[in-house]
């Protein structure tokens, strides 16, 4: 006859328990709900779109179902929006000026876009969005016209800058006088001001003509509809800054970029933007000022458990460098340039691309950026309106403190999937308060 002694399996259950409780107690050891995301990202399965959302963005009722408050009988004068830089910079600019033309019940002339050579741009507001549509759909909100008066038609606008000015900056106070003064003005709105102290009906018309508006003239979409077509399906569209003018703007300093990379990035520097060096440069680039590299990018993707065979449209300008650390891991990239005949593309310039981008990128089946630009504003909420909610941004912030803690492989992917999940999970990013209301799922 055996016999079992009770004290031996009494230690050995209590060793057992102990060491079940340090697993379970251990700050190194992932908790719960981590351990599931990290589950959910490694299944093959499952990418972040499959993450159950808690807020999200959908356009204001005040905007989209209220009475329209009526216009004026009479107006102050004339305003023409000047704009300058980019499409979507302009366009932003434009939408800005919609909203001060009705917030002093003025008569809005259509948009000056500023012939820039640096964007290799030469068209102008009606070679890119269709005219008589944008003035159909603004009537009750604003008064458009398309051609000046003829008392008035032959003068250039009294030109009052406003880009320049800080903090609050009150354009009934300042603007207004002006225009009772001269009855025709040219503006570019400014940067500052806050919108949130418009009154409803002036918001309402911006809103109107941001993401109601605004449509692309009847030749440009037919190109658009015609490479978005050409797409395959589904698709990523992936909108990559990594430029030599962008990477020195940015101050930032990188390592083991091609010879032909940093040549361009020097010629871009100048003299006024040289690189920060030491404590500076590492501070600059904890503070997320550090553009991604397409390398970065391909590993966030995988963090995020995009699949590499996922089809991608990259919306991104012309010279993106080093788009190997991409195209070598996600190896089904298109770009406009490979999908247009060679004539087509060789006759654009830089707002017909632009404009390009922007509608594939409002109407794919996801959107990320690897920066928080003007294109990526405008698109996130035209995403929104449409009720198109997989829109991400990759965060630069993230992914710098956490390579400067020392994390990479596995221990980086799963730190960078739950920074992104909570952007994701919280609609962070994905609309301006402007226009949009958060709504709670």
């Amino acid at each position: 006859m055996s016999v079992i002694s009770v004290k031996p399996l009494f230690v050995i259950l209590s060793t057992l328990s102990f060491l079940l409780a340090i697993l379970l107690l251990s700050p190194s050891t992932p908790s719960l709900q981590s351990e599931l995301s990290t589950i959910s990202r490694n299944s093959g399965n499952s990418d972040i779109w499959s993450v159950k959302r808690i807020f999200e963005w959908r356009p204001c009722n005040w905007w989209l179902q209220s009475h329209l408050t009526p216009l004026p009988a009479t107006s102050t004068g004339y305003i023409r929006v000047d704009c300058y830089g980019g499409l979507n910079q302009m366009r932003r600019d434009f939408c800005d000026g919609v909203g001060i033309a009705r917030l002093l019940n003025a008569t809005l002339v259509l948009p000056k876009f500023e012939v820039a050579a640096y964007w290799n741009e030469s068209s102008g507001f009606a070679d890119i969005f269709d005219v008589d549509y944008f003035i159909k759909q603004m009537n009750g909100f604003v008064n458009v016209v398309r051609e000046l008066p003829p008392e008035i038609s032959s003068k250039e606008p009294f030109r009052v800058d406003c880009s320049k000015r800080k903090g609050h900056f009150d354009y009934i106070e300042s603007v207004l006088p002006s225009l009772l003064k001269h009855h025709y003005i040219s503006i570019t709105p400014a940067m500052s001001q806050r919108r949130d102290r418009y009154p409803l009906y002036a918001k309402a018309a911006l809103c109107q003509a941001c993401y109601s508006a605004l449509r692309l003239t009847k030749s440009l979409e037919q190109k658009a509809t015609e490479l978005l077509e050409a797409i395959p399906k589904p698709f990523l569209s992936l909108h990559l800054r990594f430029e030599p003018d962008m990477v020195a703007y940015s101050q930032c300093q990188y390592s083991g970029l091609s010879p032909t990379s940093m040549k361009a990035i020097e010629a871009a520097r100048g003299d006024d933007r040289k690189p920060w060096t030491g404590e500076a440069a590492r501070i600059w680039r904890k503070r997320g000022k550090c553009p991604l590299t397409p390398n970065e990018t391909a590993f966030i993707l995988q963090a995020l458990s995009i699949p590499t065979n996922t089809n991608i449209y990259l919306a991104a300008g012309d010279g993106l460098m080093e788009i190997e650390g991409l195209t070598s891991i996600y190896t089904n990239v298109v770009t406009k340039s490979a999908l247009l005949s060679g004539e087509d593309f060789e006759s654009m310039h830089g707002n017909t691309k632009a404009a390009l981008d922007y509608y594939v990128s409002i109407n794919s089946d996801s959107y990320m950026a690897t920066y928080f630009g003007n294109m990526d504003k405008m698109v996130s909420a035209m995403r929104a309106f449409k009720g198109l909610y997989k829109t991400l941004f990759l965060s630069r912030r993230a992914f710098a403190e956490f390579t400067s803690e020392g994390l990479e492989g596995e221990r980086l992917m799963q730190a960078l999937w739950k920074a992104h999940k909570d952007d994701f999970v919280m609609g962070r990013g994905s609309a301006l308060p402007d226009c949009f209301c958060e709504f709670k799922l």
